[in-house]
């Protein structure tokens, strides 16, 4: 190491080492901001109104989920994060794979 490496160790240079630290982040980041905009968004109110003239039986929304945009938004962006994150994870494993085969 240091002053004499062998010309199959490469040092990583400082963009490596400093994308090596900003994709996780900014995955973990953008997991947590997601799910703060979906949790923030949860409590929305919908209006809701049916009117069935010939039916005998009165309209039973059990099961429904009604899911705001905000929510949406929110769900899209952690989703987004934890792909972020997976990516990563993968390409570290198969860096470090790749290194041991060598």
């Amino acid at each position: 190491m240091g002053e004499h490496n062998t010309s199959g160790e490469r040092r990583p240079n400082k963009l490596a080492r400093l994308a090596a630290a900003v994709v996780p982040a900014a995955g973990l980041v953008a997991v947590l901001v997601g799910c703060v905009v979906a949790w923030s968004n949860a409590n929305a109110t919908i209006g809701w109104f049916a009117y069935a003239p010939l039916s005998s039986q009165p309209f039973s929304g059990n099961g429904m989920a009604f899911v705001s945009q905000g929510t949406q938004i929110g769900l899209a962006v952690a989703v987004a994060g934890l792909l972020v994150l997976a990516f990563w994870a993968g390409y570290r494993i198969g860096r470090r794979t790749s290194r041991a085969d060598q």
